[in-house]
């Protein structure tokens, strides 16, 4: 069970287990034998509230002491105390500044030990993109793939996103292609370019994607949509937003409706599907990479077996290389005699 925190902690959060805490970030760890938090050493009573709450946590391998994302440990702290009585709310949101504080020094000095922090579980992850985003001063780069985002979802998003962009942030933002067929996407697109985000469509983008203000990137980790990978390093941070301004030159303005960027981007679909077929990717997978459901693939496929006047897949992929060599012959420069 959660033990119940009180204001007399909460102040030496503030002050000298708050200095502490921001000395460790600093200097990237702290080791176990340090002069400072043994027993009787001046910082042993504020390293031993940093350890109860879970603001440091030993590392094996090297026997020292790491800093912990403050957004972590934040809700095992705050989330109890905004449950109990109307008279400690006052408290709870003295707390959840506090953690907000030291939330801020943590992500704007990297430690050189730590360029990349893993992040676990939906809830902590959401907790830090909101964090992260109220951080930014200048830009935000996001890229949305596997297609349109739910209602509720969005609703979520367009608070957060007028909020960051009231305050003067540029926001870009890159979706596939089939998030143009949805009618919440459209309004959400609407509502924020009003305040004067730029939206841009593809074909196809690498992986879901933030970067703020060029100093911190967060990318989905391997173990699935519930890890998270934040990094620090400016090295890693530079590359993928370059990834990002590369992908954003080629894209599409969402809102633009003229005859021929739709052209284009029912080709894109087209290329893509075929691209999907020729590689030999399963319906799931490719309808993913699309970013469209399994059944509107199929109608994809349906479609060019139309188009190619075949009835099995086997026939359809066997046109289509046909067709391949027939181009690459007719594009083979002629030998000179």
């Amino acid at each position: 069970m959660t033990p119940e925190f009180t204001a007399e902690q909460r102040e030496l959060l503030q002050n000298d287990a708050g200095d502490l805490y921001q000395k460790i970030v600093l200097k990237g760890s702290i080791a176990h034998d340090d002069e400072h938090i043994v027993p009787g050493g001046v910082d042993h009573a504020s390293f031993a509230f940093l350890l109860d709450l879970g603001l440091v946590a030993i590392d094996p391998a090297t026997d020292t002491y790491l800093p912990v994302d403050p957004a972590i440990v934040q809700s095992r702290v705050v989330a109890p105390m905004g449950q109990r009585a109307a008279e400690l709310l006052a408290e709870s949101t003295g707390w959840a500044t506090t953690f907000a504080e030291l939330g801020l020094a943590f992500r704007r000095t990297a430690p050189s030990d730590l360029p990349i922090v893993e992040i676990r579980g939906l809830p902590n992850i959401n907790r830090f993109i909101v964090a992260a985003l109220g951080d930014a001063e200048s830009e935000l780069l996001t890229a949305q793939p596997d297609g349109a985002r739910s209602a509720a979802v969005l609703d979520v998003a367009l608070e957060r996103d007028k909020r960051t962009l009231g305050r003067g942030v540029k926001m870009r933002t890159l979706y596939q292609h089939s998030a143009r067929r949805s009618i919440a996407t459209r309004e959400y697109v609407e509502e924020v370019t009003k305040l004067g985000a730029e939206v841009r469509t593809l074909d196809e983008f690498f992986n879901r994607m933030i970067v703020v203000d060029r100093r911190l990137a967060m990318i989905p980790g391997m173990d699935g949509s519930d890890v998270a990978i934040v990094i620090h390093d400016p090295n890693l941070v530079n590359y993928l937003a370059d990834i990002f301004e590369r992908s954003w030159e080629r894209a599409h303005v969402f809102t633009d409706r003229e005859s021929t960027t739709e052209r284009e981007i029912a080709e894109d679909v087209h290329n893509m599907t075929i691209r999907m077929l020729v590689e030999g990717h399963s319906d799931n997978a490719s309808s993913k990479r699309v970013g469209v459901s399994t059944r509107t693939y199929a109608g994809y496929v349906a479609s060019l077996k139309a188009e190619y006047n075949v009835e099995t897949r086997f026939q359809l992929g066997y046109a289509i290389g046909q067709q391949e060599l027939r181009e690459k012959m007719r594009d083979k420069p002629t030998k000179q005699t």
